[in-house]
């Protein structure tokens, strides 16, 4: 039997947003927050380069949606765009007030802004290189001292509860089903927990272990993303994977990125032979966004037969250097990178997905009951390509809307009929070696073959030869998945799967090049017939795909 409970809103997740929709909705409901590892183990203790918002009366909203939009390549919601960054310089301030230590100008009153590639102006609130970590280090302390939110580390969530399938459907005939909460594995009993809640909130980050090469934490394995298909939510625009541009290439270390921001203070990126290369690639050169950078440094590595480009800041001033980028300073010389005397070796990683699970201006996804907040949602704000820094501000910018919209949510939700018990998770059998070595060697042939076939620069064959290569891999996936008990890795390679045949699935369908989708087969924008966001939908609840709606 597995043990059932219940709360008013169940957060899937521990980074910025989860954290930050937790605290504001805690003060009108019960909360339970689950992380699948330690509650320090997300992308935003990652995040380096900051959080963009205008907070300078050098710089305006008008300049930061214009930047913004250009980024996004036409895919933007222009509407989403204006929200936020109106919004954001007020959710910035609030983190101030919270006790996040940003940079501050020696008068102690202005912020000391960072620039970004993207970005017309100086608009980016940093701590140091490390703004993720300090922020999560004063949510983290404010969340765990509020009486009614409770954190569960290494909780897993399994599969999302659904009204039509878990035992009893809840709702009279005509009306929408409905999410109930989830299936979580409790990684120290082993057991399958049933967290019933009014609200369920998907904050699971990325999908970035989906590729061979990757700046994410090893929790990012797009399970919000995967759970939220199978129950049937639409998804949105995950064509649309973010490499970022400048990844330390080290054979003793990985997922270690160099910011955004190194660029920013005038590091120039040198290939094999010493020589600045991006004028070549974009007038914009070495502040041209993300997939320009990311794109010009791949054509370049193939065209030289390179392993990697170097990024040079040494000739700046070494105090500057260390007091700016303390921790990429001393993570570099650990490594044997002195990089105030010597250029930093880096290759592009895929570092950020700017689609997900499709929500309205409040997280609201299309399945009632569902909601998502930062990476794993698709509000409209990143578009084809994510600018620089503007994922905090996303994400407590929608934080803040959620919550205030939670009182009306819970209300709404408190008057549909009443679902009665939920059916236990019916575990296989247990698991084996040769189920062991199965996980391991296609979870490594999945990531594999992304990287090769579905990365910065595409091809349709390529595609379509990875399209029948998923295909196999997921039913083979799906047998074991029901054959054996259940275990993290194997939760985690069965949303690897699903999130790898949704990006292929998207990357197929979209017949141009626009943002960070990239295809030989199709060099050129085609607004008449792709000026639309790639939708997936999958009403029936199955883990084949549905239609592309876009």
């Amino acid at each position: 039997m597995s043990t059932e409970y219940h709360s008013d809103i169940l957060v899937i997740g521990s980074g910025v947003s989860g954290l930050s929709l937790a605290l504001k909705a805690a003060q009108h409901a019960k909360v339970t927050l689950i992380t699948k590892k330690n509650k320090v183990d997300t992308a935003t203790n990652l995040a380096q380069g900051g959080i963009a918002a205008v907070l300078s009366v050098e710089d305006s909203v008008e300049d930061h949606i214009q930047d913004t939009l250009i980024s996004g390549d036409g895919l933007c919601n222009a509407e989403v765009v204006r929200i936020v960054t109106t919004e954001g310089p007020a959710r910035v301030r609030e983190l101030m007030d919270f006790g996040v230590r940003f940079q501050m100008h020696p008068n102690g009153q202005d912020f000391e802004l960072g620039m970004e590639g993207g970005h017309s102006a100086r608009r980016v609130a940093h701590a140091s290189d490390l703004t993720g970590k300090e922020i999560e280090r004063v949510l983290l302390e404010q969340t765990a001292a509020h009486a009614n939110i409770e954190i569960l580390e290494n909780h897993l969530a399994v599969d999302l509860l659904i009204a039509s399938k878990a035992g009893t459907r809840g709702s009279r005939e005509g009306v929408k089903d409905r999410c109930l909460g989830a299936y979580v594995l409790n990684r120290t009993t082993g057991q399958v927990e049933i967290r019933r809640a009014l609200v369920t909130v998907l904050c699971t980050g990325g999908c970035g272990k989906v590729y061979l090469y990757t700046t994410n934490p090893d929790i990012a394995t797009g399970d919000g993303v995967a759970m939220a298909y199978r129950a049937g939510a639409k998804v949105a625009n995950l064509e649309f994977i973010q490499f970022h541009p400048t990844c330390f290439f080290n054979p003793h270390i990985k997922n270690f990125l160099i910011s955004e921001a190194v660029r920013g203070e005038g590091a120039v990126l040198l290939n094999q032979a010493g020589e600045p290369f991006m004028k070549q690639y974009d007038p914009r050169g070495d502040l041209a966004t993300r997939d320009a950078v990311a794109r010009g440094i791949d054509a370049e590595m193939k065209t030289s037969g390179s392993d990697c480009v170097y990024l040079d800041i040494s000739h700046k001033p070494a105090k500057f250097i260390k007091n700016r980028f303390p921790n990429i300073y001393e993570t570099c010389k650990r490594y044997g990178v002195d990089i105030t005397q010597e250029p930093i070796p880096v290759v592009p990683a895929a570092h950020y997905m700017c689609g997900g699970v499709l929500v309205d201006y409040w997280g609201q996804s299309s399945l009632i009951g569902l909601m998502a907040l930062g990476e794993t949602s698709c509000t409209g704000l990143h578009g084809a390509n994510r600018l620089a820094s503007n994922s905090l501000l996303e994400a407590v910018v929608y934080a803040h809307r959620a919550a205030e919209k939670m009182p009306e949510t819970l209300a709404a939700l408190r008057r549909l009929p009443k679902c009665g018990p939920i059916q236990a998770w019916k575990s296989g059998g247990a698991a084996t070696l040769e189920e062991g070595i199965l996980v391991n060697h296609n979870w490594d042939g999945i990531r594999r073959l992304m990287w090769d076939y579905v990365g910065i620069v595409r091809r349709t064959k390529r595609l379509q030869l990875m399209r029948e290569r998923l295909d196999w891999l997921l039913k083979e996936i799906h047998t074991h998945f029901y054959d054996y008990l259940l275990t993290p890795d194997l939760v985690e390679l069965r949303n690897l799967a699903v999130v790898a045949e949704l990006i292929v699935h998207s990357a197929t369908w979209r017949h141009e090049s626009r943002g960070l989708h990239y295809t030989l087969d199709y060099p050129e924008k085609d607004d008449t017939n792709f000026l639309v966001d790639t939708i997936l939908h999958n009403p029936q609840g199955e883990e084949s795909l549905g239609p592309v709606i876009g």
